[in-house]
């Protein structure tokens, strides 16, 4: 990559951390036992093209840069700002994974590794999603013309070379690998993985891909990137950090729902919602309100996909449905026409901010896809595809056979477009359902709570276990409210 201009150190705005650490004495005794039990190394690490050595400079101007890593760029930085940002990330990795032998350095704080590679995502998507903007209004001569000449600047190639060469130096999955088959994890780490520094980096870092490729819309690599991180390990790294644990199921949630592994998705939300409103972790910590938010996308994303799939919620999570999206999430449930525009509204407010692999075409800007808009696309065709679910399953459940014609009556549509919906919606209603191991393994089951089969015309209809469940659940909750 083209070096744009000599990396220097600098300072940004000040400014609430994202991720501060917690200097309680809990989360002290919670450091120290986790000191004991995880050790992270590998080689062949590709090199980064772009960054220079910070070898020649003072453990203070190191260390300046180690905190300025971690510090949320302001909002409204200039373009050069951004530039610059993105050299001194740049400068630092090349140092960290470059140098002769494994660095000497101490983290600012516990924290702090997950702070910066949060951060260097961060900005990584901010900058994306300003140069789309910036291409597709074709406004501003003088920024569309720096950003062309500076392609490589923040480039999708540049940030994962960084966290693929952080997990490869840290040796953290064959570390992990080995925890999960009960052998000494520290047997594996080589000069590089005994560091800190280093397993604590390339640990954050594999929550970083899951991040970044579901950015990319790529959803079954950002779950496969997990496949040695346990997610019911209480101890594990990520749930010692509120807003890393929110993150991660955050990620995962959203991509189990996008290839329409709803009851998945349905589950991975309902765990950290239950323990975010029986902890109440978050609430004391600068990162309250980037938290909140999170919280507040996990409830949405939860309403959309129990709209596709329902299913028996906590209590809790359905008081808190009720009192945010009441109206919307009975339209959702409902179905038909009405329900489309609530789906894309709230799933425009919910979803990832995603991001193009490959910067934009500047000299050509009506050929510009923006990721965003394409994700959208996507899910509301599928929200197309079930906006006769509720309809077609609440006159199933009055009959044990119907006949196909006469269901089409009620329905007013044709009777062979009926048959080819419901086949399809029964194909939809087998969905793989995760039991462990990794995020994509699972067996296929039927998950809907009703069950039918066709015998030409006639359409046999009897209730799933599913169906029993829910049934149990709203009588419980009708006796609770008279």
């Amino acid at each position: 990559m083209s070096y744009r201009q000599q990396a220097q150190p600098y300072q940004q705005a000040d400014g609430p951390a994202r991720a501060p650490a917690d200097e309680s004495d809990d989360e002290e005794a919670l450091v120290n036992e986790y000191r004991e039990q995880t050790q992270y190394d590998e080689d062949g690490m590709v090199d980064l093209d772009r960054a220079t050595s910070l070898g020649a400079a003072s453990q203070q101007d190191i260390q300046a840069q180690l905190q300025a890593a971690a510090t949320p760029l302001e909002f409204q930085a200039t373009l050069d700002t951004k530039f610059a940002s993105y050299d001194n990330y740049c400068s630092l990795f090349h140092f960290i994974l470059n140098s002769d032998g494994p660095v000497d350095l101490e983290m600012p704080n516990y924290y702090w590794a997950w702070e910066v590679i949060d951060e260097f995502i961060y900005q990584f998507n901010s900058f994306c999603s300003y140069r789309q903007r910036v291409a597709l209004r074709n406004e501003n001569a003088e920024e569309i013309q720096l950003l062309r000449e500076n392609p490589n600047t923040w480039g999708c190639y540049s940030v994962l070379n960084v966290l693929y060469s952080l997990i490869q130096r840290s040796a953290i999955s064959e570390q992990l690998a080995a925890a999960k088959r009960g052998e000494d994890a520290s047997l594996y780490a080589g000069e590089y993985g005994n560091r800190p520094l280093y397993k604590m980096l390339g640990y954050f870092s594999i929550i970083g891909l899951l991040r970044v490729h579901c950015l990319l819309g790529d959803f079954s690599l950002a779950l496969k990137t997990l496949d040695d991180i346990e997610l019911n390990n209480k101890k594990g790294m990520f749930a010692r950090h509120t807003t890393a644990h929110i993150t991660t199921y955050y990620y995962i949630g959203f991509s189990y729902m996008m290839m329409r592994r709803y009851a998945d998705a349905i589950r991975m939300f309902s765990h950290i919602l239950v323990y975010i409103s029986r902890t109440k972790n978050f609430q004391k910590n600068s990162q309250f309100d980037t938290n909140a938010k999170t919280v507040d996308q996990m409830h949405v994303l939860i309403a959309i996909s129990v709209a596709f799939q329902p299913t028996r919620l906590d209590d809790t999570i359905h008081t808190a449905l009720r009192e945010k999206y009441g109206e919307q999430f009975n339209r959702m449930q409902r179905g038909g026409p009405d329900s489309i525009p609530i789906f894309e509204e709230l799933f425009r407010a919910a979803c990832p901010k995603f991001i193009s692999p490959t910067p934009p075409d500047f000299d050509n800007p009506e050929v510009n896809i923006d990721p965003v808009e394409h994700q959208v696309t996507i899910f509301m065709a599928e929200v197309r595809n079930n906006m006769w679910s509720p309809t077609v399953r609440s006159y199933l459940k009055l009959y044990t056979t119907m006949d196909l014609k006469k269901l089409a009556g009620f329905l007013e549509v044709e009777p062979e477009k009926l048959r080819h919906w419901l086949l399809v919606n029964k194909q939809r209603s087998r969905q793989v359902k995760w039991n462990g191991g990794g995020l994509l393994d699972g067996t296929v089951e039927n998950l809907s709570d009703l069950d039918y089969a066709m015998e030409g015309d006639l359409i046999h209809i009897s209730e799933s276990k599913t169906g029993r469940r829910l049934v149990e659940w709203y009588l419980r909750n009708l006796q609770r409210t008279y």
